[in-house]
């Protein structure tokens, strides 16, 4: 590697996927740190390994964050060759850009990467056996960027939501007010991870480490504790919003989709504490404080105004 890469009151800070549920909240936390140009599908092509490099040579970073991904996982399915240019090849070309200019690259992937069929959580040298496209190429991006072999931080997480965007949460809480009762999967499970959480358990580690950005490179899960299965999740959310909608449990395969999911896909953060010192919250405490937020949000108050 080359020399480490240090932050300063003049550190510029690469961030994708801006809009995104994740990359929303990073570019207000890692704001503390440095300068953040963040982008998002107008001012980068993902998919266009040379839109990447061409963008990263004129920015310069000495941090680039990646959370931008493509995560329509059914829609993966029939789109396999767009998902892998996004979540296969683009991390790579971040990693060889990085390496390049002796920065840190931050990327982000999935609880997805594994079968499911461990009946105890997973930890990082577990291995991987993803069940679905989504998977598959978020397999190839961490690959890819281990293989450049430059400073890097892999940082898996799982169940992501938060109060923008689509996510479960949000079609939960709309289709509450749309149906008589809801029909939820009670036999996948896994931690539903706020996305404030990530950005924050993000800011902590790079804040711990410096000017030493060259001693990092690693692969760590970062999910909120505890567990539950989808059904646990709707029923916490509409009980946090005040709903009442009726939730009846269902199998999976009562409710097929494209995208084969893994049936247990939580993972163990024991490595992130150890190493970082992190901790990150039960998701039943990221789920309370992102409804409390989301109450102060249009979004939200329209759903429980409408009740």
């Amino acid at each position: 590697m080359r020399g480490a890469a240090t932050f300063s009151p003049t550190c510029k800070i690469l961030l994708t996927g801006k809009n995104g549920q994740v990359g929303w909240e990073l570019q207000r936390t890692l704001a503390c740190l440095g300068e953040v140009v963040a982008v998002d599908r107008q001012g980068l092509d993902i998919s266009s390994a040379d839109a990447i490099r061409a963008l990263i040579r004129e920015v310069k970073p000495q941090l680039i964050v990646n959370p931008a991904a493509y995560t329509a996982v059914d829609k993966a399915e029939g789109e396999p060759e767009l998902a892998q240019a996004v979540n296969g090849v683009a991390p790579g070309i971040m990693a060889e850009e990085a390496k390049r200019l002796g920065a840190l690259l931050v990327h982000y992937s999935t609880d997805y990467v594994f079968d499911g069929n461990q009946a105890t959580p997973y930890v990082e040298d577990d291995a991987p056996n993803p069940r679905n496209v989504y998977g598959r190429t978020k397999l190839a991006g961490e690959e890819a960027v281990r293989t450049v072999g430059g400073a890097h931080l892999i940082l898996r997480t799982s169940w992501v939501y938060g109060a923008r965007g689509r996510n479960f949460l949000l079609t939960i809480l709309r289709l509450a007010q749309e149906r008589p009762e809801l029909k939820i999967v009670a036999d996948q499970f896994g931690a539903p991870t706020w996305s404030r959480f990530i950005a924050e358990t993000t800011l902590q580690i790079l804040s711990q480490r410096l000017g030493s950005w060259n001693e990092l490179g690693g692969t760590y899960h970062a999910v909120a504790s505890g567990k539950t299965s989808w059904h646990g999740f709707a029923s916490a959310i509409l009980q946090g919003a005040g709903l009442t909608t009726p939730l009846l449990p269902i199998t999976t395969a009562e409710y097929p989709l494209p995208a084969a999911r893994p049936q247990n896909s939580v993972l163990s953060n024991e490595k992130l504490h150890r190493d970082f010192g992190a901790v990150m919250p039960d998701w039943r405490t990221g789920l309370a404080c992102c409804l409390d937020g989301a109450r102060e949000a249009a979004v939200y108050t329209t759903f429980h105004h409408q009740r």
